[in-house]
């Protein structure tokens, strides 16, 4: 099943200000995160099922996994230029 993608203001701002390249693969590895919330992210420290985070090359993600609502809220973004 997939799940909705949601965003705190502030880590989308992050994400829109982003340089394209890095963008693209956040968008890309968030997509897979919607596909598959545990499969396609790691642990943030113990592993709940419900905090994780999504590293790319040049991002971080930290993420709010919502089984009941289905939704993926990013909640933090940093990236690295």
């Amino acid at each position: 099943m997939q799940y909705r993608l949601k965003y705190d203001p502030a880590a989308e701002a992050v994400h829109e200000a982003m340089p394209p390249g890095p963008s693209e693969a956040l968008t890309l590895a968030l997509a897979a995160a919607c596909s598959d919330p545990i499969g396609a992210t790691q642990a943030y420290g113990e592993d709940d099922g419900v905090i994780r985070m999504l590293v790319t090359e040049k991002a971080f993600a930290v993420l709010l996994v919502g089984d009941t609502l289905k939704a993926v809220t990013v909640l933090q973004i940093s990236y690295y230029g």
